[in-house]
């Protein structure tokens, strides 16, 4: 088939090898711009190895992106890690339309941020979905989907390097196979199923440390590495990475139980969480060197006005 690639970083760029090794025909790469003074994204340094052309735009709304879509005469649209708004004009433009990857078993948790709102909810079970393309945010038909487990130390890092990835870039493959073969199923997405959440930021990613152990954990892991869960230290926010569960504690939710070689532990409603990695002024450092950074000592509260 005739196939034009959406998308970015290694992702994108394994899915693109895996394209070729099945010998499909890729028109182009459609990858956002590069970042200023940074590397070249994955995709795009593999395409122009082989010969694919290579095009960014800021945003695939314009008169141009639609335009170059319809004159590649595609087949077929695989939107594979994609960050930008793709467009009616474009996801249609391909005889067979575009298909789309997205990291939960749809209809729920639709939107941008399905990784880490997974782990904060605390959910074990979990996978990857490809979809048919329409114009609703991950609404469209269920092509093909895949179940994975999230362990109870996962992070949204090691749910997505460890094993959404590489199911992921499987499942895209796997689905390009079945519309090659004309076995592609459209099964409507159950409505009544359906949960979409924002965009996980700063505004969600406070900690409070009042709340059960187990939601702080999860609220941690889940914002491990972004947007980094945190709490304020005046004027300072004072993020926490790489935690683990610690013992039971008397001490006061919030307040640091112990600050060690092997990390900050710090109280929360029926437990501790031992934090072993923190960004406060700086990069990420071992935590016992951010607490010295910021003046932290055992027996007082991470959080501070």
């Amino acid at each position: 088939m005739k196939i034009v690639l959406i998308g970015q970083a290694a992702f994108a760029q394994q899915v693109l090898d895996g394209l070729l090794e099945r010998k499909h025909e890729v028109a182009a790469v459609y990858c956002p711009p590069d970042a200023k003074g940074g590397k070249i994204d994955p995709v795009k340094s593999r395409a122009l190895e082989v010969g694919i052309p290579v095009r960014q735009h800021r945003s695939l709304k314009g008169e141009t992106p639609r335009q170059e879509f319809a004159e590649l005469g595609a087949d077929l649209g695989v939107l594979a890690y994609v960050t930008q708004i793709v467009p009616p004009a474009v996801f249609e433009a391909p005889r067979l339309g575009s298909i789309c990857f997205h990291p939960s078993l749809l209809p729920r948790y639709r939107g941008g941020s399905a990784i880490p709102w997974q782990v904060i909810r605390g959910e074990e079970r979990t996978g990857v979905t490809m979809f048919w393309t329409d114009d609703g945010i991950d609404t469209g038909p269920i092509l093909l989907q895949k179940e994975a487990q999230i362990g109870p130390d996962d992070t949204g890092g090691s749910l997505y390097f460890d094993k959404l990835f590489p199911l992921g870039v499987e499942v895209v493959l796997e689905s390009v196979d079945l519309i090659d073969a004309g076995k592609a199923p459209r099964l409507v997405q159950d409505e009544s199923q359906a949960t979409y959440d924002p965009l996980c930021r700063d505004e969600h990613a406070e900690i409070d440390w009042s709340k059960p152990v187990d939601e702080v954990y999860n609220l941690i892991r889940g914002c491990d590495p972004q947007p980094g869960a945190y709490s304020r230290r005046g004027d300072v926010l004072v993020r926490c990475y790489a935690a683990r569960r610690a013992g039971d504690t008397d001490a006061a939710p919030g307040t640091v139980v112990a600050i060690d070689d092997d990390g900050v532990v710090v109280a929360a409603r029926g437990g501790s969480v031992r934090i072993t990695r923190m960004r406060a002024t700086g990069g990420k450092l071992p935590a016992a060197e951010a607490a010295a950074e910021i003046g932290l000592e055992v027996g007082a509260p991470l959080a501070a006005t």
